[in-house]
């Protein structure tokens, strides 16, 4: 299974946004605290729209606790890191995956990347830019392990309860 990873995350929309991803890659959440919000206010549940029913998250005081909770193989994206997702095969992994993403505006602190520069990854851009806004850069992410993966128990056509797959041919 595949885990979206918030350290600190401190702007309710990104985070509404992400929770929306998640409810459409079955991804779980996870949020490592402290959150800049309240998950009660309206942004984070405007920007989820009507899909927060559908998420599967799950809070935690601090990263060691998140740790001890949660086994599998760790990717941190950072702008630090030395290659691009498109460097590591997530496709024959056996055991969860999780994308692990810093806040906004401070990343993941280096205490907590340097053990890892291995499964550091960073997403290629120029130089004129230090970072892509973090609820873009996490469905990046996710659909590229999604893509490597195959698409794994994900609808490729309009589902029947909305227009159908042959919509485009009526």
């Amino acid at each position: 299974m595949n885990h979206i990873v918030l350290y600190h995350p401190e702007i309710p929309q990104n985070t509404g946004n992400i929770m929306r991803t998640c409810a459409a890659t079955n991804m779980k959440l996870h949020l490592i605290e402290p959150l800049g919000f309240s998950l009660d206010i309206k942004k984070v549940r405007r920007s989820a729209a009507n899909y927060l029913e559908h998420v599967e998250y799950t809070v935690y005081p601090d990263f060691d606790d998140f740790k001890a909770k949660n086994k599998g193989h760790y990717f941190f994206i950072t702008r630090y890191g030395q290659k691009a997702p498109s460097d590591v095969d997530l496709r024959d992994i056996d055991e969860d995956v999780y994308l692990i993403f810093g806040s906004e505006s401070s990343g993941i602190p280096k205490e907590i990347l340097a053990p890892h520069l291995e499964t550091c990854l960073r997403l290629p851009m120029t130089e004129v830019v230090r970072s892509l806004n973090l609820s873009n850069t996490v469905a990046i992410l996710a659909y590229e392990a999604l893509r490597q993966q195959g698409y794994k128990d994900l609808s490729k056509f309009e589902p029947e309860k909305l227009k159908g797959k042959d919509y485009l041919l009526k």
